[in-house]
């Protein structure tokens, strides 16, 4: 390897370290004028939070519709926790899971109030318009069935959003129909010009205004006696629109902040314990390599909890004993390329020879191992639960990550230190090697 080449990949090794750095220090950092914004998703059972399970009632469904209707179930409650229009929970970052044909496992990190979860997630509004039967009086009644249907209902809403009066600065929904919504309720106001239109939801008269012209461009306002948490929860059930299929809730459990918190506490100190105890286990045994190899292991950390970081994947406990788990790993390439050299200097090759030998021979077990370990991760992670799965993508990056440095950060670091003009670093025994062949 040429020394510009090498200089060349060892200042890229430095700039990762720069950047790793500083995405794997606390959000909020600010070093050189540049103010870092990025920051650990912790899942459930570390931030603490609520978990749903819910059964789906797929009995009317097609055999061949049923994971397409979980699909479409699961994307309906994601819209419904998240609420656009800033009635949802507030939960950034939902873990919802299908599990098995029929259930659905929704986790919550941070969302401590599980009744409010139950509350945004089950209940479907029926909003609809109705209007006064042809031939009868003016008279309000808060009777659905004393009213006329008119067609115009919540599937025919396109948005809708928390306002306030600017006279009387109470909060009002204001609505904004489809096309076929539009015409609707520009006929249904034409034809109804000094005549109340009633205004339901879930069969309860919110408002009976009285039109006085022609309404085009299909907007509407709904104001009504609720309180601003009311108005915001009835925008974002309306715009979540109706669940594809029945649920049933049919289990529930909610964690505390302080047994996450232990939990991530634990899982630190366990990693800590786990890096030094490699350490040594490598100085010991490969002496200058293995110094070496743990400055690359080192690198190897600060770059996983950069990609942790920046792809915002959820750490859960199980990804954090995945973490943990591709630590001791990352060295089994440097492991294997250690003893190949060692053997290599026990036949009377000088140490470069050495080196290049022992890299170039040990990458194709060092390869098809971790090829082999991806792919059980990708099965892990596709088939497996949630819990499963994050411990699946954290292995998988950790091995993915720990390729490139076991392989080109040591490989550099170490032919950086052989271009010196130090016989002392030349000498078998810094590589765990007592004597040569002669």
């Amino acid at each position: 390897m040429s020394r510009t080449r090498l200089y060349f990949l060892f200042l890229f090794v430095l700039l990762l370290i720069a950047g790793s750095l500083f995405v794997a220090t606390p959000a909020g950092t600010t070093l050189a004028g540049l103010r870092n914004k990025f920051d650990f998703h912790l899942g459930l059972d570390l931030k603490g939070g609520s978990q749903l399970i819910y059964e789906g009632d797929l009995k009317d469904i097609a055999g061949e519709q049923k994971s397409e209707a979980m699909e479409s179930l699961r994307s309906a409650i994601e819209r419904r926790i998240q609420g656009k229009t800033g009635g949802g929970l507030g939960v950034t970052e939902p873990l919802i899971q299908i599990a098995g044909d029929d259930r659905l496992i929704v986790e919550l990190p941070g969302l401590a109030d599980i009744n409010l979860a139950i509350q945004v997630i089950g209940q479907t509004p029926f909003l609809e318009f109705r209007e006064i039967p042809a031939g009868q009086a003016s008279d309000i009644s808060d009777n659905p069935e004393e009213w006329a249907r008119t067609g115009l209902t919540g599937k025919n809403l396109d948005s809708a959003a928390v306002e306030f009066d600017p006279q009387s600065g109470r909060p009002v929904i204001s609505l904004q129909f489809d096309g076929e919504g539009a015409s609707l309720f520009e006929d249904i106001t034409k034809r109804n010009v000094g005549r109340p239109i009633a205004v339901f939801l879930d069969n309860e008269l919110l408002q009976a205004p009285t039109v006085q012209s022609t309404i085009a461009g299909g907007q509407a306002i709904i104001s009504g006696d609720f309180s601003i948490d009311d108005a915001k929860l009835i925008a974002t059930r309306l715009n979540s629109g109706a669940l594809p299929v029945p649920i049933r809730l049919i289990g529930q459990q909610t964690v505390g902040a302080t047994l996450g918190e232990s939990y991530l506490e634990k899982s630190v100190l366990a990693g800590l314990i786990g890096f030094l105890a490699i350490f040594l286990f490598m100085i010991i045994f490969y002496r200058l390599p293995g110094l070496i190899a743990s400055v690359a292991l080192t690198i190897y950390i600060l770059l996983s909890l950069a990609v942790f970081k920046l792809l915002s994947l959820t750490l859960t406990l199980a990804g954090i004993a995945g973490f943990i788990l591709s630590i001791g790993m990352a060295v089994d390439a440097n492991i294997l390329i250690f003893e190949r050299v060692k053997e290599e200097l026990r036949l009377g090759k000088d140490i470069k020879q050495s080196l290049h030998e022992g890299f170039t021979r040990a990458w194709l077990s060092i390869r098809d191992s971790n090829v082999s370990t991806l792919i059980t991760t990708f099965i892990l992670g596709y088939f497996g639960t949630s819990i499963v799965r994050g411990f699946a993508v954290a292995l998988s990056v950790g091995v993915i990550l720990s390729m490139f440095t076991a392989i080109t950060v040591t490989r550099t670091l170490l032919f950086l230190f052989l271009g010196r003009k130090n016989k002392a670093l030349t000498r078998p025994w810094l590589y765990g090697v007592r004597g040569m062949a002669k």
